[in-house]
């Protein structure tokens, strides 16, 4: 059995946000759990080319838009799920910042990070 406290975790900072990764790889489970905080007022263009991922909003709010524009609200109680490795735009409300708890299979390593600067969509 694996028990787990935040405070405990690893924190990685991702250029946007913060994902404090509760199980990676590492942990033989097959996936990851996180629970990621996504800074105010930031537009991240990602994409998961090797892993799928699921998230759950449990504060703040936000948007997540696909590669045709379609925007699609996230507030408390939205759970959105990037089923085909949609790549997307992930927009947090300008005055407060985004929190999720998401699942990604297979599992992160756990020190994967966006590199948002590229010229593309961010992934990994």
């Amino acid at each position: 059995m694996i028990v787990r406290k935040l405070q405990e975790v690893t924190s990685v900072d991702w250029g946007n946000g913060l994902s404090r990764r509760f199980l990676t790889r590492g942990d033989g489970v097959g996936y990851t759990v996180t629970d990621t905080i996504v800074r105010a007022g930031t537009k991240s263009r990602l994409e998961y080319r090797n892993h799928l991922e699921t998230c759950y909003c449990i504060a703040g709010s936000g948007e997540v838009i696909d590669t045709a524009g379609t925007v699609h609200p996230i507030t408390p109680g939205t759970l959105y799920s990037l089923d085909r490795h949609d790549a997307h735009w992930l927009v947090a409300h300008p005055e407060e910042d985004l929190r999720l708890v998401c699942v990604f299979t297979p599992a992160l390593r756990g020190d994967e990070r966006h590199d948002l600067d590229s010229s593309g969509y961010s992934h990994y």
